[in-house]
């Protein structure tokens, strides 16, 4: 099916609102990948370092290097922590609001104000904070609102916005690079207050998801969301099934217990939290946010022509290839993508470290080799990782434990975000350990990592609504099996009160059997009105 805007026959409504109010909310994707972007080229900007530099010779140290780009990943790590009482308390919608609004802004106001490194500091931890918010509350709107057979499509949205958000940050420094005076970074800095904007006023006019609603026991403004994002009244046969399967689901799963923090880590949901929380580790440790918090620096100082030039290109097959990602997420599955792009980042990674380390970075032809090959590391990683690990963890859990959980994992892509952005200056600074290129030798090593990790720990949920994802893991035990998964079971015939106890394996089984005995019963009469 791709990502064609058609949805499966005798699929009732409309798509088109719910994939457009989707495709929106990714926007704010670009309020992640503009910050990070911006910082990358701002640092090697003469004008900045000569008025925020604390050196005699108007240097920035790797400590304040470290520190002024992994503060940023430390204010989303909390950000990202704190989304589950914001999604949960004020609503998917108006959490999204606040986060963007308020908490954003007051750290971009922060940075367009200061003329010192603390000031500039503090900005950029509460731009964070407003960022991981937002991180971790898009992907959870969009996947409660999205069409089942094209979800996975718009959750890798979120990605592509944050692919254009890293290409407009490397279009707006290279055009401001060359001031000497204050605009040179405030410029870049200020235009996010337009990202923001754009977004908030949005939101207004958007509808709270349908599955929200039916966790605060709304079930009628649960039903004027889902008619209006599926264009159907709300007395409709479908509006009233799809809510009836939602509703019924949440019952259950809250009849066997509260969606407490312990919960999260006990019994299939323990599970999937696991494998939602190494897959954004993953996905941060396969190195590409070295390339772009640092990929200015690095190829600048390694001797590299025109790195500006170098980062806008690397930001352009950035957003290019995550066009074939959200073609590929439904067409091969999740698993499938997954698996095709850790094999070629590895490859890739790889190749870069031996031109490295064996040519030399001043050798043009091991420049321009290294250079090709970081960009088709791009293209794989924007084309199967950058997206997919989105939509995989947006995919994974109940409705009880939803925000909690993706709290949880995209703090985990966060904490080691961080922990790159900090490290890496010290990886690579010619006075620590000064790894230079064979700093690729290590995201090479993760890379591969990747692989075996996506073999025995991603379920394919292509296809699958979100109350289908808890059947497959109550049913399915091992994830290479997951693609002959074919959904069986209905929560709205599934007595919670009287299951209570009962292995999803079990209700499925006995409605199985349920099935068979009404088609039996049936089959006498049929005969004889034949005969």
């Amino acid at each position: 099916m791709g990502v064609m805007l058609k949805p499966p026959p005798d699929t009732p409504g409309k798509a088109w609102p719910a994939i457009l109010i989707g495709l929106f909310v990714a926007f704010g994707g670009v309020l992640f990948g503009y910050d990070t972007g911006t910082i990358s080229g701002i640092l090697a900007m003469p004008y900045w370092k000569q008025e925020f530099s604390t050196e005699p010779d108007g240097g920035i140290t790797a400590s304040q290097d470290s520190l002024i780009v992994s503060i940023l990943s430390a204010g989303t790590f909390f950000g990202a922590l704190t989304a589950a009482p914001f999604g949960d308390l004020l609503g998917r919608r108006i959490g999204l609001m606040v986060s963007t609004g308020i908490v954003f802004n007051v750290g971009v106001i922060m940075q367009t104000a200061s003329t010192s490194q603390p000031l500039f500091i503090a900005g950029r931890f509460f731009a964070g904070y407003g960022v991981g918010l937002v991180s971790a509350l898009i992907p959870m709107y969009q996947s409660e609102t999205a069409p089942r057979w094209i979800r996975g499509t718009i959750v890798g949205a979120y990605q592509l916005a944050i692919t254009i958000g890293l290409f407009l940050a490397a279009i707006v420094n290279n055009a401001t690079k060359d001031r000497d005076d204050s605009g040179s970074y405030r410029i870049p800095i200020a235009v996010q207050f337009l990202w923001s904007l754009i977004l908030v006023i949005g939101l207004i006019f958007l509808p709270e998801t349908p599955r929200y609603l039916i966790k605060m026991d709304k079930y009628d403004e649960a039903a004027k969301s889902l008619g209006k994002l599926r264009r159907l009244p709300i007395d409709h046969p479908a509006v009233v099934e799809e809510l009836s399967e939602v509703q019924a689901n949440h019952m259950y799963e809250m009849s066997l217990g509260k969606s407490t923090y312990i919960d999260c880590f006990r019994g299939t949901l323990g599970k999937r939290l696991l494998t939602g929380c190494l897959l954004q580790s993953l996905q941060q440790l396969t190195g590409v946010n070295f390339i772009f918090y640092y990929g200015t620096q690095y190829f600048e100082n390694a001797g590299f022509r025109n790195p500006f030039v170098i980062q806008v290109i690397t930001n352009s097959v950035n957003v290019a290839s995550t066009f074939p990602g959200l073609y590929l997420v439904e067409r091969l599955g999740r698993r499938n993508l997954l698996l095709m792009g850790a094999i070629g980042m590895c490859v890739c990674q790889y190749i870069v470290a031996i031109t490295g380390t064996v040519a030399g970075t001043t050798n043009l032809p091991a420049q321009q080799a290294a250079i090709a090959f970081v960009c088709i590391y791009i293209f794989f990683f924007a084309s199967s990782w950058g997206p997919v690990a989105w939509v995989v963890t947006g995919e994974l859990f109940p409705l009880k434990a939803r925000a909690k959980c993706l709290s949880m994992t995209t703090a985990s892509n966060w904490l080691l975000n961080w922990a790159i952005a900090y490290s890496t200056p010290y990886m690579v600074d010619a006075d620590h350990a000064n790894l230079q290129s064979k700093v690729f030798f290590v995201w090479g090593s993760f890379c591969f990592v990747c692989i075996a990790f996506v073999w025995f720990m991603i379920y394919e949920t292509k296809g699958l609504s979100l109350e289908q994802v808890d059947e497959l893991y109550g049913i399915v035990n091992k994830a290479w099996k997951s693609k002959s998964f074919r959904p069986a079971l209905s929560f709205a015939d599934v007595d919670a009160e009287k299951s209570r106890g009962f292995s999803l394996a079990d209700i499925k089984d006995n409605q199985e059997r349920k099935r068979s005995v009404q088609h039996d019963e049936t089959l006498p009469g049929e005969k004889g009105v034949v005969a």
